[in-house]
């Protein structure tokens, strides 16, 4: 691939990257009146050519009571950001890591599989 290509796609997902940090610095721990970015609740941001998001969410302690609603929130914000095509979420230092995981990571592909059905229809 030329250069100027590479440096093209480069500056389309810092776009995105910087759109997706705007977006949930909208989220707000309800605890703590803060945005999940300041909280440093998401970490581990990245964003492929295709739209395509990973990241990992840390909720603020091992028993987080919000835990749940607020990954769902986060997932949301996510979705709603133009040109967000698919998300990968990693859970990390929750008691429930795994389940909820799993159940966000779960809506994911429902999502993908109703998006794609949606595309294809005329």
């Amino acid at each position: 691939m030329e250069a100027s290509v590479i440096s093209l796609f480069r500056c389309a997902m810092n776009e995105l990257e910087n759109a997706i940090l705007e977006k949930l610095r909208t989220v707000i721990d309800p605890e703590t009146n803060l945005d999940v970015i300041r909280m440093r609740l998401v970490d581990h941001l990245s964003v492929n050519a295709e739209g395509q998001v990973n990241y990992l969410f840390r909720p603020s302690s091992f028993l987080c009571p919000i835990a749940i609603p607020l990954a769902l929130a986060i997932k949301k914000a996510v979705s709603e950001v133009n040109g967000v095509t698919s998300q990968k979420i990693t859970v990390d230092s929750f008691i429930m890591a795994k389940e909820l995981e799993n159940l966000l990571n779960e809506e994911s592909s429902h999502e993908n599989s109703r998006n794609s059905r949606t595309e294809s229809r005329p």
